[in-house]
């Protein structure tokens, strides 16, 4: 079986940088178990309003920084910070925008209330990690994306940024969030994700919740491969109908090497069959 060695993680939350929740800790331990099995990683978050940059030690990336992405007509600057995880050697790279992330919470604010411009939200750190990672020339073998703040990725690999060469040959894996999402969807939604060759019916049959849930589930239908964090029924009914490769929860102690051969299992299915296999772990 071919390994994938280059595995760029987009997640939604990481601690410490967040309180801690089952997406926090395998957007930690899970980068650091799969460094450890010799891999190359980059790492991808959000800068949600809550992360304390001086004590985290946050600093803008002038290079990558600069760019402004239009969200259904409209310009947003993108913003790249980074900072180094204490006690290992995994760096985190940041999306930052004022509007989107300055001084908010994360999914729902200080009422739990959804914040109304989540897809926006979504759809602006998904295309600001996809251009920052063009920008750094690194290309991925495996993308793996967690929460539904990454969920519009592996819908914009295969559309969007399918020729792009950073993306061309990757695979994706997504990882739905536990939470519930039921804010009703923005009446401008379809515009709002628009962006290239993508098209509204691309997602129309899979709205079966009316609600914003619908990002777990492009995020879902359009990667290569889902992990879960714990069994929801929801997920699991609709990995099965769509018949998608699939990982159980796992233990932390467990991630290196179940994740591994998970990665290893999604890569080798979309290379070509003249490709020479390695060795394993």
């Amino acid at each position: 079986m071919t390994k994938a060695k280059k595995i760029l993680f987009i997640t939604q939350e990481i601690t410490p940088y967040v309180p801690e929740s089952p997406m926090t800790r395998i957007g930690r331990e899970l980068p650091q178990a799969i460094q450890e099995k010799s891999r190359e990683i980059r790492t991808f978050m959000p800068k949600w309003g809550i992360i304390n940059e001086r004590r985290n030690q946050l600093h803008e990336v002038i290079r990558l920084s600069g760019m402004n992405l239009i969200i259904d007509e409209t310009d947003h600057p993108l913003i790249i910070k980074v900072a180094s995880i204490a006690s290992s050697r995994i760096q985190v790279y940041f999306i930052d925008n004022d509007d989107y992330f300055g001084k908010r919470c994360m999914s729902k604010d200080e009422q739990g209330k959804e914040y109304a411009d989540n897809v926006e939200r979504a759809v602006f750190y998904a295309r600001g990690v996809l251009e920052t990672v063009k920008k750094l020339r690194w290309t991925p073998e495996i993308i793996h994306c967690q929460g539904w703040m990454s969920s519009i990725i592996p819908y914009y690999i295969k559309t969007a940024y399918a020729e792009e060469p950073s993306f061309r040959d990757c695979r994706t894996i997504f990882t739905p969030t536990e939470e519930d999402l039921t804010a009703p969807l923005p009446e401008n939604f379809d515009s709002i994700i628009k962006f290239r060759n993508t098209d509204a019916k691309d997602w129309k049959d899979l709205n079966t919740t009316g609600n914003t849930q619908l990002l777990n589930m492009i995020g879902m239908k359009y990667a290569d491969g889902v992990s879960l964090i714990n069994s929801v029924p929801l997920f699991q009914d609709f990995i099965k109908k769509h018949n998608i490769p699939f990982l159980k929860a796992q233990k932390p102690e467990d991630f290196g090497t179940a994740y591994s051969s998970f990665y290893d299992q999604i890569w080798s299915e979309g290379k070509p069959d003249n490709d020479e296999d390695e060795d394993e772990d």
